[in-house]
């Protein structure tokens, strides 16, 4: 298809920031008609700071500034009962009553999350990524004068990201190799071997990943084309209890506990692919070249090793479940449900010496594509957290995310020669939901269209309503 028009989306479904640090504020409306003017100015392109939408740069900017509006923001705001009713219904009952559906239970239950992320009255996430820290309280006055006048909006939270050494998430990992080259979008930071994303599996108003089918537009269009959706969320690490497990399972099975990390993941912590080298962390691969690789030979990778079994990269390691590629996977959907990932880590890097600092740490993720349900929720609930992936898998989950907290949890090894896979037993759930939140992606129309609605019913425009807090079981 021709270029998308980049002018009108939001610049992280496009493109990845590279930025270090990221403060994500979690809003609450409380006048109207001035949250709409303060939504308005961040595109009218007169003052600081401005919408970074997914225009070519000749100079990369200081900052870049997103916007995310959740169901009860949307209606907040006041939008037409009719335009309300034509969002997506796992985005209008919000992430707290989806919790269940992605195994956000017991300590991952919203009955946990802090920032008021669980509340009704979290209406508006303000992502701001910046390449310094000096860049970054700059435009976070600059934000706060405007979300701040004419009482248009209160400061529920904030919530801190920043890079750590090497580009590595807390377990080790190196990130940010794996993301879908977008069909009109921008070319990927990271070569993909993969064929494009049709713009409709991540943009609102084009041919979707399925044949024949376009998902649903919000009306009025100038609301829902160039949009997507995000599910935001806060999630804590347990990197002594992930270290501990790694040490145990050597001491079990007799592999090298770098290997075990390696196949959990599917990936060397490094980031070189066990499907490009299986028996070690091979720095002699390029890091352009890391991303280049299937798990059966296919028409983007002919030459890729055949893999079916998973000797070489477990069948339910995390990057496979996550992205089985052209694996032969249930509904032959391994290209079907790709999503956009974006985020940074929180909290200062693990010191092994120092194990029980008692700091959390983990990642604030962003998680972006057309459909939550289909992407987003499908990703956590059929793949991570159940075994109907791929035949062999049994009971098991995802072990690096997945709700492994019931006793009996499992991770298979297939070793080649022999009938029984290698079992790991002594998982936990290594990952814990600390917050959540369902948000609509704007396109810079969009926000332009909910600045000029109409004068609200009430002379003060001050909400006084409760709006229905979309709990579990509501």
């Amino acid at each position: 298809m021709s270029d998308l028009p980049h002018a009108d989306i939001q610049g992280f479904i496009l493109r990845t920031y590279t930025m270090p640090v990221l403060r994500v504020f979690a809003l609450k409306i409380t006048q109207v008609e001035a949250a709409r003017r303060f939504l308005g100015k961040l595109v009218n392109g007169e003052s600081e700071p401005q919408l970074a939408t997914a225009t070519d740069w000749t100079v990369k900017p200081q900052y870049c500034l997103n916007v995310g509006l959740t169901y009860t923001g949307l209606a907040a705001l006041e939008l037409p009962a009719s335009s309300l009713a034509s969002f997506p219904e796992e985005f209008a009952a919000g992430a707290p009553a989806r919790a269940d559906r992605v195994s956000d239970t017991g300590e991952s239950s919203p009955d946990h999350w802090k920032g008021q992320l669980a509340s009704a009255d979290l209406h508006i996430l303000l992502f701001l990524f910046a390449e310094t820290e000096d860049i970054l309280e700059e435009i976070t006055g600059q934000l706060r004068t405007g979300y701040s006048s004419h009482d248009a909006m209160a400061e529920l939270s904030v919530h801190e990201g920043r890079s750590l050494s090497g580009n590595a998430a807390h377990f080790g990992y190196r990130d940010g190799f794996a993301q879908p080259t977008i069909d009109g979008g921008l070319p990927p930071l990271m070569p993909d071997v993969l064929p494009k994303a049709p713009a409709g599996e991540f943009l609102l108003g084009y041919p979707s990943q399925y044949s024949d089918f376009t998902y649903p537009v919000p009306t009025p269009a100038e609301l829902g084309r160039n949009g997507s959706f995000v599910a935001f969320r806060i999630l804590a690490q347990d990197c002594h209890g992930f270290e501990r497990f790694l040490t145990e399972a050597a001491r079990q099975t007799g592999l090298d506990r770098e290997l075990i990390a390696a196949k959990l993941c599917g990936r060397w912590r490094n980031g070189v692919p066990l499907s490009l080298s299986p028996d070690s962390a091979d720095e002699c691969i390029l890091l352009e070249q890391r991303n280049s690789f299937d798990y059966v030979p296919s028409d983007s990778v002919p030459d890729a090793y055949d893999d079916r079994r998973g000797y070489r990269c477990p069948l339910g390691s995390h990057i496979r479940r996550m992205n089985p590629r052209n694996s032969r996977v249930a509904g032959n959907s391994g290209l079907k449900h790709r999503i956009i990932r974006r985020g940074l880590p929180y909290g200062p890097s693990y010191d092994p010496a120092n194990p029980d600092d008692g700091i959390e740490r983990g990642l604030l993720g962003l998680f972006i594509g057309v459909s939550l349900k289909d992407q987003f929720e499908f990703l956590m609930s059929d793949w991570g957290n159940r075994g109907n992936l791929a035949p062999g898998l049994r009971d098991t989950r995802d072990p690096i995310i997945g709700d492994n907290s019931l006793s009996g949890a499992t991770f298979l090894i297939p070793i080649e020669g022999q009938k029984r896979p290698l079992e790991l037993t002594g998982l936990s759930s290594f990952v814990i939901c600390r917050g959540a939140a369902y948000c609509f992606l704007p396109s810079a129309t969009a926000l332009r269209y909910i600045s000029t609605l109409p004068a609200t019913s009430s002379t003060s425009g001050v909400i006084t309503t409760n709006i229905p807090n979309n709990q579990p079981g509501d």
